[in-house]
């Protein structure tokens, strides 16, 4: 239930706020702001994937994205719309295996589901596990029916640090490439696993976050980095921003410029943070325990899986035609319109490819009919020649000749 009320704000003036009513739990405000905030990054996101899918770019970035969370039909974790779910789809035309990757603190329980009986798409996902939100990502969830396997989860206790993280992280991934055999990742790089985080509680630095970055970048396929957790902001922004220059192997100092925000970025006013001195209980028995378990259930994997060829869909989103920006009042010009034009014979079969070519009814030249006697009087009568149809085919091929003449002066 929505409803539209009036109330002061603090400086005594009216404004509208949007209520949300669930009938159970009370009443939320703004809502309907953030759906719309979500759904609007949704379609970035999309646009990412499609010039993936068509190598347009080797990386794409949505920093605003990897909303986890969220189900078919419901919302969860501050997530409204599983914009990974739908960018997943989107790949999946082009590609036939995905691998999707989650080093957010909290398990990627939307993402797993959607994909849990498939083995098209595979999920890895490290994160806090036990009295947790969302209290999913076992050790056993491997998946069902034809996805058995292909959900790999690696739960974690509080407090792990660079070093371990980097020890299980490498390991386990190069395991997951060799085994399946991706042809496009999608990498979620939650930033609540930094140590300091309100709601998290690792002790991950930014270097050590971003070495996850540039080890799946080593493997060189077709890479959608996305945002995700992340909840005392400043040290989000030091950890995207850095990521973003490791993704474009770039070097960038440690020493922050100055800038509107600078005083949010104090005492120290630089880019990396330090960890704290929270006790490490993942232990390497525990860690080296783990491993070793993840490994055995990849070995299980029988091989890296196909599809038949099929249609190609549509993309979610459409290229810019330029058609939007002219004008529909105004009469377009000849040439504009003549590059609108296919003739039918521009693109027919050669003669090489037998009677009929591919397409037997457009190619394929019938052979001629007899004339009656009473068709043959009529023709008399009006003074035409015989042999009409022939002698139109061969100008219909003149005036082909000559637009696609046209069109190649206009190119050139």
């Amino acid at each position: 239930l929505l409803e539209g009320k009036m109330a002061l704000s603090s400086q005594g003036t009216k404004k509208k706020v949007c209520y949300y009513y669930d009938g159970k739990n009370g009443i939320f405000t703004g809502v309907i702001s953030s759906c719309y905030c979500q759904i609007n990054e949704t379609q970035g996101l999309l646009s990412g994937a499609v010039k993936l899918n068509k190598q347009q770019t080797d990386i794409a970035i949505n920093w605003a994205g990897g909303l986890h969370h969220a189900k078919k039909s419901e919302a969860s974790g501050f997530c409204y719309v599983n914009d990974i779910v739908l960018a997943i789809l989107e790949l999946l035309k082009y590609h036939q295996r995905v691998l999707y990757i989650d080093i957010d603190i909290h398990h990627g329980d939307g993402v797993e589901e959607a994909f849990y009986t498939t083995d098209r798409v595979m999920t890895v996902s490290f994160h806090k596990y036990g009295e947790y939100f969302p209290g999913t990502g076992d050790l056993r969830d491997i998946g069902a029916g034809k996805g058995k396997y292909y959900a790999v989860n690696y739960p974690l206790r509080d407090g792990i640090d660079d070093e371990s993280y980097e020890a299980i992280f490498k390991p386990i991934m190069a395991k997951v490439m060799e085994m399946y055999q991706p042809s496009a990742v999608v990498l979620q790089c939650g930033a609540d696993s930094l140590s300091g985080d309100r709601l998290g509680c690792f002790n991950l630095t930014i270097k050590g976050h971003a070495k996850c970055v540039e080890y799946i970048k080593s493997f060189n396929l077709p890479l959608l980095m996305l945002g995700g957790g992340g909840y005392t902001i400043r040290n989000v922004a030091r950890c995207w921003t850095y990521e973003t220059a490791v993704a474009l192997d770039s070097t960038i100092p440690n020493e922050l410029p100055y800038n509107d925000y600078f005083e949010y970025f104090g005492p120290d006013f630089k880019l990396h943070i330090s960890p704290s001195n929270m006790t490490n209980q993942n232990t390497n028995d525990y860690l080296e325990k783990i491993k070793q378990r993840l490994f055995e259930n990849l070995r299980m994997l029988p091989h890296a899986p196909g599809v038949q060829m099929q249609a190609i869909p549509e993309d979610a989103v459409q290229e810019d035609s330029g058609d939007e920006e002219d004008d529909p009042d105004k009469r377009i010009s000849i040439r504009a319109h003549d590059k609108r034009i296919a003739c039918d014979e521009e693109f027919s079969d050669s003669e090489d490819e037998g009677q009929g070519g591919r397409r037997n009814a457009a190619s394929y030249k019938k052979p001629k009919r007899v004339k009656t006697e009473e068709e043959k009087d009529g023709e008399e009568k009006k003074g035409e020649p015989t042999g009409t149809a022939s002698f139109f085919h061969f100008s219909k091929n003149n005036f082909c000749e000559n637009a696609l003449g046209r069109l190649c002066s206009q190119i050139v």
